[in-house]
């Protein structure tokens, strides 16, 4: 089913089907249903422990007969505890892919400790070039850009990058001024989506959570100042609409009913920029 408009038309910012939307579908469906929808990219969710070699391959002959690229894959997720090797993986297959960026976030209170696995996976990434973006959050121990910057100093490689999320800007208490002062070069690519004003308590993980994954809203339903914020990034920077909506998953069943219908209402906002 192709829900036909050309990708790129009436704007200038090329938009991504993050992972997100479609938490309950796997890679292809995500791939073919970015197509379907008119995007111009898509994001993947990697989790190493499920990802054979059999995935890659279906994954690669989708986005082959597509003609989409893969702006990011992700989690990795870094934890005390957690193995470099499958951080490692996550890489390698969106490597094979041709992922432009890999999104990362950290359990870890030791941020020295987040700095030198972020280390070690940048040098891991410089034979494909893909950026190792580090997202920041009240629900991660890197609660808000300050923090996040400062770990990303430590890190020192090229190929390190910082994700902005609106909805963890918002909640973090981050401001519009502090993006606006971002290193361009740390800013390949950000997410794109609107939230409610009622902001969960920041001790609250679980509605944290709830508040992340199921109550975002579609871009100009919610309150939060996103034309600011866009005005703050770098001009044309790619965005990944991140839109993971419980009401939206019930309304859509099908993945790419759900795509079109975040990508059309993102689009006619964008447009209502200029």
């Amino acid at each position: 089913m192709i829900l036909k408009r050309e990708p790129g038309e009436g704007r200038m910012h090329k938009l991504s089907l993050a992972s997100g939307v479609l938490p309950e579908f796997g890679a292809v469906d995500v791939v073919e249903a970015g197509r379907a929808a008119g995007y111009d990219a898509v994001g993947l969710w990697v989790e190493p422990s499920e990802w054979t070699a059999q995935t890659t391959r279906e994954t690669r002959a989708a986005l082959n007969g597509t003609g989409l690229p893969v702006l990011d894959v992700e989690v990795i997720w870094i934890k005390p505890d957690s193995a470099l090797d499958d951080h490692r993986k996550v890489i390698d297959v969106g490597a094979e892919l041709g992922a432009a960026n890999v999104l990362c976030v950290s359990s870890d209170p030791d941020h020295g400790a987040t700095a030198d696995k972020l280390a070690a996976l940048c040098r891991h990434a410089e034979g494909s070039g893909m950026r190792v973006a580090l997202e920041f959050g009240i629900f991660t121990e890197v609660k808000d850009l300050r923090q996040a910057l400062a770990i990303l100093d430590r890190v020192g490689h090229p190929l390190r990058a910082v994700l902005i999320d609106p909805i963890h800007v918002d909640r973090s208490g981050t401001s519009i001024d502090q993006i606006a002062a971002i290193d361009r070069a740390l800013l390949p690519y950000a997410q794109i989506c609107d939230a409610r004003g009622e902001r969960p308590e920041p001790a609250d993980f679980d509605a944290v959570i709830t508040d992340a994954i199921d109550l975002r809203e579609q871009c100009g339903e919610g309150v939060l100042p996103l034309a600011a914020m866009v005005a703050a990034l770098p001009e044309n920077i790619p965005l990944s609409i991140e839109l993971r909506s419980a009401a939206l998953r019930e309304a859509f069943a099908h993945p790419a009913l759900r795509a079109r219908a975040v990508l059309d209402a993102t689009r006619s906002w964008l447009d209502g920029l200029t």
